[in-house]
């Protein structure tokens, strides 16, 4: 048996034994992406004619199903759009550092407060869908619809487009094309197949009504997700109706994030190479409570020195 050309396709030799030597502005050792993940009001829920509802994502228990609502976890969501989203943001302000919110179009439409203080702050949008669904339950059709949905709403709420994206959990075998069709996006976060930043290039026929070229050979930029550790939201790598082991218990992440990133940065190999890229995203709903959330900002402090 040979092996199916599909399977030679994949990229596994990436940047090989060689990486490319590049740093950082101001020879940064490690820098670090913090995250704002918010997604209320746009989960699955009866309301939206869903056959499910969402859960809360700490627990393995799926909660209420339909044809009921569930309450309990509705209001979980809300805690997260009504305070937990402020809390972080207060942090934000006071700590005077950039972030990237990962929001879907839908939490930003119900909430626009949050785009306002978006706008006010200049932080930066990653596109997260038009609701808080699985990319890859959906038709290429029906997705290429949604991506383009979550654009003009973004950009009618916002003002402004993302130049990147990340789906919910994974990304279907269409995502990355149907980023190319559509156009404008600069990166994706979707992957986990490097410790730094890679180009990749899509080579699938592009639709006449987008480019009138046969193919595209333009690169994208796609900024590596360790699942793992990429909610950093001391849930592991929890979601909905699934359990999760802590990261830690009274922290974001952050102090995870602080000693792996600076023990790369320290690593000779690294330095000769290129210095890595560490995230840290922050749920509202799970990182809204008090005791924890007054970790933060020591980590943060702890992660700029």
């Amino acid at each position: 048996m040979t092996i199916p050309d599909a399977v030679r396709a994949r990229d596994l030799v990436g940047y090989g034994r060689t990486p490319p030597k590049w740093a950082w502005p101001d020879e940064a050792q490690v820098v670090v992406n913090l995250v704002l993940v918010y997604e209320e009001g746009s989960e699955y829920s009866v309301l939206w004619g869903d056959d499910r509802n969402d859960g809360w994502g700490e627990y393995a228990e799926p909660g209420v199903q339909p044809p009921q609502r569930d309450p309990g976890t509705e209001s979980h969501y809300e805690y997260g759009s009504r305070a937990g989203v402020w809390r972080l943001a207060r942090i934000f302000d006071e700590a005077d550092l950039p972030v990237t919110v990962s929001g879907t179009a839908v939490a930003l439409e119900l909430n626009p407060a949050v785009a306002e203080w978006m706008r006010e702050r200049d932080h930066d949008l990653l596109g997260h869908g038009w609701r808080w669904t699985e990319a890859w339950t959906l038709s290429r059709d029906e997705e290429r619809a949604s991506i383009a949905r979550a654009i003009e709403a973004y950009e009618r709420v916002l003002g402004s487009r993302p130049l990147g994206w990340n789906s919910r959990g994974w990304p279907s075998e269409n995502t990355r094309e149907l980023l190319f069709e559509l156009g404008g996006f600069l990166y994706h976060s979707e992957g986990s197949a490097d410790d730094v930043p890679y180009y990749e290039r899509a080579r699938r026929p592009l639709l006449e009504d987008v480019q009138r070229l046969a193919v595209s050979d333009e690169p994208r930029l796609r900024q590596p997700t360790r699942l793992r550790r990429y909610h950093g939201d001391g849930a592991g790598r929890a979601a909905p109706g699934r359990g999760g082991a802590p990261d830690d218990d009274d922290g974001p992440g952050a102090r995870t994030l602080e000693r792996t990133g600076r023990a790369g940065g320290r690593r000779a190999d690294v330095r000769r190479t290129c210095p890595p890229t560490v995230g840290s995203a922050l749920h509202a709903p799970l990182r809204h409570r008090p005791l924890v959330a007054r970790a933060i900002p020591v980590e943060l402090s702890s992660v700029r020195r």
